[in-house]
């Protein structure tokens, strides 16, 4: 179902993480990347941690993401899970029809157009295994430089922001420099704000995950 005439399209953007704060930042990116005829709209988790950073927090924040999706189906066009491990994506389209996508799966089929190489840079190390295994699942292993981590707790990281930007910009010219990184994917939709300051410190494509989901989810919603 494409937009109406009478009423702007509506995307839901769930945050797995329990924090309106990021919530509302999340929503705001999604936005000022989205056209005039939709319309984004926000829901928080309640029993996630504040940030997850554990796979265990991840896969925990899977149920409580379909939930919400069903409790909204009716009233939105399309949603977007904004965490960067998609939980509960597979369990959302796997029950409804509604076109859904995650920041994770926006950003690396976005960072691999015109079969450029890209790696992710983030803060989460403890969630390693679970970045890597999202290239595996789109098809685009061999795409794939792998991923860089922001020296310091990510949680210490996220209240200061310029130190954020400048170990966040280490591990993206890491990407590039070690890797060989075409592209680098911001890895986490807490890191929304910093991924768009570093797109004009870098030649390179550095790529923000919540605008990439948000034009994927578009494109889903009018075809």
């Amino acid at each position: 179902m494409g937009p109406t005439s009478d009423r702007r399209a509506r995307i839901l953007l769930i945050n797995p993480n329990s924090n309106e704060a990021t919530t509302a930042m999340m929503v705001a990116i999604a936005k000022s990347a989205a056209p005039d005829d939709f319309d984004i709209i926000g829901a928080t988790a309640t029993r996630a941690p504040q940030m997850i950073v554990t796979p265990d927090a991840l896969d925990a924040a899977a149920a409580e993401v379909e939930e919400i999706a069903l409790a909204h189906q009716m009233s939105c066009e399309g949603i977007i899970v904004s965490a960067f491990g998609d939980p509960g994506l597979a369990g959302i389209k796997a029950a409804m029809t509604l076109p859904a996508v995650g920041i994770g799966e926006s950003a690396m089929l976005a960072a691999a157009e015109g079969g450029r190489r890209f790696g992710v840079a983030t803060t989460t190390p403890q969630l390693k295994a679970k970045i890597d295994a999202l290239p595996d699942a789109l098809g685009l292993r061999s795409r794939y430089t792998g991923a860089r981590f922001a020296a310091g707790d990510p949680q210490v990281l996220m209240r200061d922001p310029s130190r954020l930007r400048s170990a966040l910009a280490d591990a993206v010219e890491a990407c590039i420099a070690q890797d060989g990184a075409d592209a680098v994917v911001i890895g986490g939709g807490p890191l929304g704000e910093v991924a768009r300051e570093l797109q004009s410190m870098f030649t390179v494509p550095v790529i923000a995950p919540i605008p990439s989901a948000v034009a994927r989810i578009i494109r889903l919603v009018r075809a």
